[in-house]
């Protein structure tokens, strides 16, 4: 008798999958067991109940449904490409856990971040607005898990759905809204307030205070050389605000940080809770 495996089932299965994943010393053996366990099962997709994306996780049941049976679940290691840039994309990435960060760079491959997300929001967003490829690169900067769908099944879902097309699009609206903060901060503040500012974003992002960031990734991140980001971090640091060690800066006081980013942080994220929902 063929036994079949209920959505309750397979969250649980996905939460022990995902535990063994980030537990030291788990062997490929126990991976595998449990994968295929997982496919054995009717085990499409994931349940609604059991994302952390702040997208998939607002929207209506029927959106949900429209969407949900397209989503694979993937790793996300620090340094993927997810969108390369001048070339054709053909997945969207729904991130649970990281920090995706967008990049432009100059003909003389001078990069700068124009804006970051994780698990508020998804790679690909262009594919929305009929886009296909874009300018920029998409990638991770802090390792992390989510879902991958294909950009013809995101399509297909939002026509499907205009509860789950009005969610996407406002997202959008958030994401723009970010970028132009990032200007008015590189135009208006120290290097020092925007490094603040880039630090509240990025601990709004992650699960804990601690924040694996390179010198090189915070250089893109406010477009300056990596003595600058040293001299900031030390300013920062010796306030109380963060303590640093190599590739991992601890916020201390956020409170204090975001007093110190004087206004330029907070506007993205309220925007966010006012049309979306609760953020990060």
């Amino acid at each position: 008798m063929t036994k079949f495996v209920t959505d309750g089932d397979v969250s649980v299965m996905y939460q022990m999958l995902h535990h063994l994943r980030t537990t030291p010393g788990v062997d490929g053996w126990k991976l595998a067991a449990f994968a295929l366990r997982i496919n054995e099962g009717r085990m499409p997709h994931p349940t609604q109940s059991f994302v952390r994306n702040g997208l998939l996780s607002v929207i209506d049941a029927a959106a949900y449904a429209a969407i949900g049976p397209h989503l694979e679940p993937v790793d996300l290691p620090k340094g993927t490409v997810l969108i390369e840039a001048g070339e054709p994309f053909m997945h969207a990435h729904f991130f649970n856990s990281g920090i995706g960060s967008i990049v432009v760079s100059t003909p003389d491959s001078q990069r700068v971040e124009a804006g970051i997300f994780g698990r508020e929001g998804l790679s690909g967003f262009g594919s929305l607005l009929g886009v296909d490829q874009c300018p920029q690169t998409t990638m991770v900067q802090v390792e992390g898990e989510g879902y991958r769908v294909s950009i013809e099944a995101l399509r297909s879902a939002c026509q499907q759905s205009d509860s789950l097309r009005e969610t996407l699009l406002r997202y959008v609206h958030v994401f723009i809204t970010q970028t132009s903060y990032t200007s008015l901060s590189n135009v208006s503040q120290s290097v020092e307030g925007r490094l603040a500012r880039w630090l509240l974003m990025c601990h709004d992002r992650v699960t804990c205070d601690d924040i694996a960031l390179t010198h090189e990734f915070l250089s893109i991140m406010l477009a300056v050389q990596r003595p600058s980001v040293t001299t900031a971090l030390h300013m920062i640091e010796g306030y109380g605000f963060i303590k640093t060690r190599r590739s991992n800066i601890t916020i201390v006081d956020r409170d204090a940080l975001i007093d110190f980013a004087d206004g330029m942080y907070g506007t993205p994220e309220a925007e966010y809770r006012r049309l979306i929902g609760p953020f990060a």
